[in-house]
């Protein structure tokens, strides 16, 4: 009889485990164009992405990217949600291991009246495992550990962007310092004429509307030097406050970074996007996401089917009462228990749906962030190959207004040119070179756009992690 019921459930456990529960593909077809629509920009010696920064020569913007990077609530965040999925993930992975718990206990008294005083001690060992027939254990597994992969991608993400801001910020600074200095520049040529058509207006030789004129004009130019140096100040707290940097040790080390910084280094682009987009963190962690997603499918729909459990105990109990000892061991293999879902009005089904329609979504969701990421290179690809086009007639354009500039101000010193004339061709020059230097901080910023685009350098291999929310090994060269 005995055999006859061991058979039984060794029959019923192998149609159980035959019942293995499907779930939607975790790999999902995107298409993508065969090359990019915007020239790539491979002039010159190209170098790897991974250490962009220190590439282009200026140590100050590494400290600051680096400084921003252990300061980032947003990288510490990431980092915190890591430890969480990796938590996740050996909880996940200890469903399908067997659990084992151990208990002491010891009492003295007397348990029924007229019995002597007796000590009791008792030790045991409980063990309990589900038998994962249908794989529910491990699609939540599958899922935690997708989890983990796609929240590493993210910490990477965390850094790139931390990275790209400060950048931005950093060349944003240097365009400002720059600008100031032609507006001060400026202000004080304009100071000069309006000092010069004083005097020659209280002597007679002009009309007190010209130095009226040359007053407006110097004020004007005054007030665009302070509305600039404001605008300085402000990149500067920005700064200071993304890096954590005090603001007086801030300004010490820009005021020692020379003045024309060193510039962007090429980067290496794969002509087929595909190839380019793995290196995206994000885009990843959303491929990832359709993985988990797939997982609770898998685990929704494992909820519907029968669940085989085993429990065995070992226990020794010592009576000791009056001298005398007495030992009772016992053990048990069971029950091997099966449970069977019957009716729940329609919650599991619903779950199954509910899992159905996440998944959908993250498909969708992944969907778009690969275009999207597509778009992001064009759109830096564009910029750059726009600036690149327009920077030698900017040039031309700067030194010409400039040269028209002096040979109107020769002119009115010699009394050949009004002062109507040399305003404007002081303020076209102006406007020139300011849109040069707009220009050059233009490019600067595609090309870390195109930086950000292509992931920074990230790849699926270099997802490594620390442990805890501490500075992580490597992180002394930014991403």
């Amino acid at each position: 009889m005995t055999s006859t019921r061991l058979i039984t459930a060794m029959a019923a456990t192998a149609l159980l485990s035959a019942c293995a529960i499907t779930m939607p593909p975790t790999q999902v077809p995107v298409v993508l164009a065969p090359q990019w629509q915007a020239p790539l920009p491979h002039q010159g010696t190209v170098v790897s992405l991974s250490q962009w920064w220190q590439q282009q020569g200026d140590p100050l913007l590494v400290e600051l990217i680096e400084a921003a990077q252990a300061a980032s609530p947003t990288v510490a965040q990431s980092l915190a949600r890591i430890e969480s999925a990796r938590a996740s993930q050996v909880t996940a992975g200890a469903a399908l291991q067997p659990k084992v718990d151990a208990s002491l206990s010891a009492s003295r008294g007397v348990s029924q009246p007229n019995v002597p005083v007796a000590t009791t001690a008792t030790a045991g060992l409980q063990a309990s495992w589900e038998l994962d027939l249908v794989g529910a254990n491990r699609a939540v597994r599958n899922a935690a550990t997708a989890q983990l992969e796609g929240t590493q991608a993210q910490w990477h993400n965390a850094r790139v962007s931390v990275a790209a801001e400060v950048a931005n910020l950093y060349y944003g600074l240097s365009t400002c310092q720059r600008l100031l200095e032609v507006a001060r520049k400026d202000a004080g040529s304009r100071g000069e004429t309006a000092r010069l058509a004083q005097l020659n207006a209280t002597a007679g030789f002009t009309a007190p509307a010209t130095a009226a004129l040359a007053r407006a004009s110097a004020a004007q130019a005054n007030s665009n030097v302070t509305s600039q140096a404001a605008q300085c100040d402000l990149n500067t707290k920005a700064l200071v406050e993304l890096t954590a940097i005090p603001e007086s040790e801030f300004i010490r080390k820009i005021a020692t970074t020379p003045v024309e910084r060193a510039q962007p280094a090429p980067i290496t682009i794969a002509a087929v996007p595909a190839q380019a987009l793995t290196q995206r963190p994000d885009v990843f962690a959303a491929e990832r996401d359709v993985v988990v997603a797939s997982a609770q499918v898998g685990s929704a729909k494992a909820q519907r089917y029968p669940r085989l459990t085993l429990n065995g105990s070992v226990g020794a109990l010592r009576y000791t009462s009056m001298g005398t000892e007495t030992n009772l061991d016992t053990w048990s293999f069971g029950p091997l228990a099966l449970t069977l879902p019957l009716f729940d009005g329609g919650q599991r089904a619903a779950n199954v749906v509910s899992a159905q329609a996440n998944y959908t979504q993250a498909v969708a969701t992944y969907r778009a962030r690969v275009r999207q990421a597509v778009r992001e290179v064009e759109e830096a690809l564009v910029t750059l190959q726009s600036t690149d086009a327009r920077s030698g007639d900017a040039e031309v354009s700067t030194k010409g207004f400039a040269e028209s500039l002096a040979a109107t101000q020769s002119r009115y010193t010699q009394g050949l040119a009004n002062l109507v004339e040399l305003e404007d061709a002081r303020r076209t020059a102006l406007a020139s070179e300011s849109a040069q230097l707009a220009l050059q901080l233009e490019r600067k910023r595609a090309w870390v756009a195109l930086y950000r685009a292509l992931g920074g350098g990230w790849e699926a291999t270099q997802n490594a992690t620390p442990a805890a929310p501490a500075e992580p090994s490597g992180a002394s060269a930014p991403l």
